[in-house]
């Protein structure tokens, strides 16, 4: 398919890897994810130089990531520069060593190949003003050797945006692409950051699919995947995880391993402290059972962001109740959660965010 002329790419940003210094970790918007790494609830086959890249990418735009909550006239620059037009892109440079640490120039064609290809089609967003913007391409695009030692390539405006505006993410430790050699546990260790802190239960066969993996028994997922995987974890990673099966169910459950600092775990610590306390405080106060904490708790342990809109919309509740003369305890159970959840939908969508995802407004009930 010839592309018009009108829809030829514009290059709008050079991204640079000038900087020497090696970040600790990096953090992965949950949007970019979702769609590329494990889209339809399965994960992407990315080979270890080709997720070096997508590493290496973040890293170099890591100063430029923003929550639009916080940075709402930074969304604003973002569309005027990246999303007014079609086809635009942003280029960047990476240092070809960073991909491929021992020097072969074959690892490094076959990883910008691989992204090149990879998911290669027309995409479209929605810029704040609801004006269209269609790209056409995969993660990167015309990837060149312009000076010696280095790949230049081009990032579209749709996928940048993923990777640059991050309402909710997770960290990720940058030296894992080069501690671990098993890109499946690579990506393993990305879905494990997003687990809630009480795990989950999943079935043999659904993890067999969501990592493109063939194990016979949940035995055998246990023991030649599992457990290399947590052995490299307990070594690499700050987050691991324990496992254990029945029948054809395995149970992974996450923790903080001691690679975490002293005063990183105390922080730690002290958070799910506060947490729990605040919690404990709604359930009595306003009467949830175990059914109804489920899905508030889990919103309100798992996603920061959540958290403090959870927050904000309880203080508007209080508020009113107040301004009405009303005790806040006359609702009880999945009466307070209703209010709550639609002073939550309110509060979202007079954000940025709401504007671009009407309907990504966080479930508390």
């Amino acid at each position: 398919m010839a592309i018009p002329e009108k829809d030829l790419k514009l290059v709008r940003k050079l991204f640079e890897d000038k900087d020497e210094r090696i970040p600790e970790r990096i953090r992965l918007g949950n949007h970019f994810v979702d769609d590329f790494i494990f889209e339809d609830q399965e994960a992407a086959d990315i080979p270890i130089n080709a997720l070096r890249v997508i590493f290496n990418i973040i890293s170099i735009i890591s100063s430029e990531q923003f929550r639009p909550e916080d940075r709402p006239k930074q969304l604003s620059l973002f569309d005027q520069e990246f999303e007014t037009e079609n086809n635009i892109f942003a280029s960047i440079k990476i240092r070809n060593s960073k991909i491929s640490p021992s020097g072969s120039t074959k690892q490094v064609i076959e990883a910008y190949e691989f992204l090149a290809r990879f998911k290669m089609g027309w995409y479209k967003s929605v810029n704040s003003k609801g004006k269209e913007i269609r790209t056409f391409g995969g993660l990167i695009s015309t990837p060149s050797y312009d000076e010696r030692g280095y790949t230049n390539f081009l990032i579209s405006s749709y996928w940048l945006k993923k990777l640059m505006i991050i309402p909710e993410y997770n960290y990720i430790l940058y030296n894992l692409v080069y501690n671990i050699r098993n890109n499946k546990h690579i990506i393993f260790a990305i879905w494990l950051s997003k687990l809630p802190e009480g795990g989950t239960t999943m079935k043999l066969s659904s993890l067999n699919k969501k990592f493109g993996l063939n194990y016979k028994t949940a035995n055998d997922f246990c023991f030649k995947f599992l457990k290399t995987a947590k052995i490299n974890f307990n070594k690499y990673n700050t987050l691991s995880f324990n496992y254990h099966y029945k029948g054809d169910s395995i149970f992974i459950h996450p923790f903080y391993n001691k690679m975490v600092s002293g005063t990183d775990m105390s922080e730690h610590t002290a958070e799910k402290s506060k947490i729990a306390k605040r919690l404990y405080y709604f359930q009595k106060r306003y009467g949830l059972g175990q059914r109804e904490m489920l899905q508030f708790s889990y919103q309100y342990k798992t996603i920061p962001q959540t958290r403090q809109l959870i927050e904000k919309a309880f203080g508007e509740f209080i508020r009113m109740n107040r301004l009405n003369g009303t005790k806040s305890t006359n609702y009880q159970g999945t009466a307070f959660l209703n209010k709550i959840q639609e002073l939550i939908l309110q509060l979202y969508r007079e954000t940025k965010m709401g504007e671009i995802l009407p309907n990504g407004y966080p479930v508390i009930l």
